[in-house]
C-alpha cells in the first residue's frame, strides 16, 4: 500500500475530463486537487511513474493500479493529487471542470461549478 502526507491547504480542486486522464482512471472523469510539490511526499511505498504525454508524468500504485498523482515539468512547483486517493475526498470539494471539450458524448455536467473547454490556462469558461 502506498501512503502519503500533504502538509497545507489544497491550492485548487477540480474535475478533468480529458481523454488522457479518462484513460488513466478507467473512468469518465478523474477529480484532482493542485497542492505545492513541497508539501507531498510519500511515507510508505514507491510509485510507478510514467510519462503519459510530453512533459507530463503521472504516478500509480504499482499494486492496485490507482492513479496518483500528475505532474508537468513546465510547472515543477505544483502537484495534482487524485482527489479519490485521500483518506478523506469530501474534504476537498471540485469547484471546477476542465477540458469539457473533450467530455464523452454521454457524459453531463449537472453541478454550478465554473467549466474550462480546456485548461484553466486558457481563461475562458463556458
Amino acid at each position: 500500500m502506498i501512503r502519503y502526507i500533504i502538509n497545507g491547504a489544497p491550492l485548487s480542486s477540480g474535475i478533468c475530463h480529458c481523454k488522457t486522464c479518462r484513460r488513466t482512471a478507467s473512468a469518465p472523469c478523474l477529480p484532482f486537487i493542485g497542492v505545492r510539490s513541497a508539501d507531498f511526499r510519500y511515507t510508505h511505498g514507491e510509485p510507478i511513474d510514467y510519462t503519459s504525454s510530453v512533459g507530463v508524468t503521472r504516478s500509480f500504485c504499482g499494486r492496485c493500479g490507482s492513479p496518483l498523482t500528475y505532474r508537468r515539468d513546465d510547472s515543477p512547483a505544483e502537484l495534482d493529487v487524485m482527489t479519490v486517493s485521500l483518506d478523506n475526498p469530501n474534504a476537498a470539494p471540485p469547484t471546477f471542470h476542465v477540458w469539457a471539450g473533450e467530455i464523452l458524448d454521454w457524459g453531463q455536467i449537472t453541478d454550478d461549478l465554473v467549466v474550462y473547454p480546456r485548461s484553466r490556462d486558457a481563461k475562458k469558461s463556458i
